[in-house]
């Protein structure tokens, strides 16, 4: 079985600033994945050509099994607020997906939340810091039937504030802290030994995987508890989109 995270930037090149849908497709047909994660999915978006991404890659990859989750109801960067998840089902939003081409026996949502206050940040070349607003965050799970029997995958983007992404990794454990075997996928925005510091999951995957171009840093993660087989390859690759590389995992 394959499992593969990607952050797919909603679709856009950083080559030529552009989502090119049939470009999405064709990067999600290349990962040729069992169970895909994906963060930053746009559903219904002017910039997205108001395509459902995650619509797409589910029938790129012939899964009939398939959740989006959004974290904004909106658009952002101009009107949204936090999904409630009582959104109507082809309202705009923007978060994250879990794509199966194996059996889901069930699915749970984890909202995280957004820091109470805009957070100081230092940006390259800014002498002083700028006050930023982060938006809300949200895991989502799904216990899939594999051939050797039940394995819960969750994928989740969290905070790219340090403080806060921890607190909501320690609330995404708290979730599943009697699940067993767990995977535990998606754009951490944080380093490795952070990641496994704070969930004391194992890694399956050791390599730099932002920026896309020339990757000098892990944010992406495939963390693993319990018996989840044997891993036989592992995979770290820019896409002619993002700025992420996608992370794939074979298992036995």
């Amino acid at each position: 079985m394959r499992l593969a995270t990607f952050n797919i930037l909603h679709g856009r090149s950083p080559v030529d600033d552009r989502v090119d849908v049939d470009r999405f497709a064709a990067a999600v047909r290349s990962l040729d994945a069992d169970v895909l994660a994906l963060q930053e999915v746009d559903r219904n978006q002017p910039r997205s050509a108001n395509a459902d991404l995650t619509a797409v890659a589910a029938q790129v990859m012939g899964a009939e099994e398939h959740r989006f989750v959004a974290a904004l109801a909106g658009s952002p960067g101009a009107t949204w607020m936090a999904a409630t998840g009582e959104e109507q089902p082809d309202a705009a939003g923007y978060g994250i997906a879990l794509v199966s081409r194996v059996p889901v026996l069930s699915w749970e949502v984890v909202r995280l939340g957004s820091p109470p206050t805009r957070v100081p940040m230092w940006f390259r070349g800014s002498r002083v810091p700028e006050l930023v607003r982060d938006e809300p965050r949200v895991a989502v799970a799904a216990r899939v039937e594999t051939a050797r029997g039940p394995l819960t995958v969750v994928n989740t983007h969290l905070s790219f504030v340090g403080w806060w992404g921890r607190r909501q990794l320690q609330t995404v454990m708290r979730s599943v802290e009697a699940t067993d075997p767990l995977v535990l996928v998606g754009d951490l925005n944080m380093g490795l030994a952070r990641a496994r510091r704070v969930t004391g999951l194992r890694t399956l995957v050791q390599a730099p995987t932002f920026p896309a171009h020339r990757p000098t840093e892990q944010l992406d993660h495939v963390l693993v508890r319990g018996d989840v087989g044997v891993v036989e390859a592992v995979s770290v690759r820019a896409l002619p989109l993002s700025d992420h590389c996608a992370v794939a995992v074979d298992l036995a």
